[in-house]
């Protein structure tokens, strides 16, 4: 291996970890919790050495977005391929999204709630953030139904989701009433 080959993989470690960092200190403590200098003492690099990597905590919360993004799609392929049939996909996708958001709230805050600086529903919009909405749209399409646009269907869909998530992360919805709000969702919204 090459010194150049020896410092890029190092680089990309160092950056691996103040991702890793920043989205472990934010699942704890939140995201106010997460600056510059908290995480140069937890990685046990300079400030300076961060900077390098990220010009500052938006740049670091998009890195994170970009994760979870990845993350997502994953979840919900992972969860639709093992339904049979258009309505157990459809509530096999929101019940991953559901669970995802659940689990990951500081993940979910710089995906969707959160200025990461990221390009959303642009021609610049990152890789993974298309690879997540495309996860979505890929099981979605086959319910929008005739005449409806796919795209806009999953766009009405994954915001009824973003709303589910965000109101009982809040408080503001039962928890015992989470399955049968997918199953309204599913039976009302996707009619499958």
């Amino acid at each position: 291996m090459s010194v150049k080959e020896r410092k890029e993989r190092e680089r990309a470690e160092r950056e691996r970890l103040i991702v890793a960092t920043a989205r472990e200190l934010a699942e704890q403590q939140g995201w106010d919790a997460v600056t510059t200098r908290r995480l140069a003492e937890r990685i046990e690099y300079s400030q300076p050495v961060l900077y390098s990597h990220f010009r500052g905590k938006r740049e670091i919360i998009g890195a994170v977005a970009l994760e979870g993004a990845a993350e997502l799609a994953a979840a919900v392929r992972a969860a639709t391929a093992a339904a049979d049939g258009p309505r157990e996909r459809v509530a096999a996708l929101a019940r991953a999204y559901l669970d995802f958001a659940a689990r990951n709230p500081a993940v979910y805050d710089a995906l969707f709630q959160l200025d990461g600086g990221l390009a959303y529903a642009q021609e610049d919009t990152p890789e993974p953030l298309k690879d997540a909405f495309a996860a979505l749209l890929e099981c979605l399409a086959e319910v929008a139904g005739d005449g409806v646009h796919p795209g806009m269907f999953t766009e009405v869909f994954w915001a009824a989701l973003h709303g589910l998530a965000t109101l009982t992360r809040a408080g503001r919805l039962l928890p015992e009433d989470a399955e049968p709000r997918v199953e309204l969702l599913v039976d009302r919204l996707a009619m499958v």
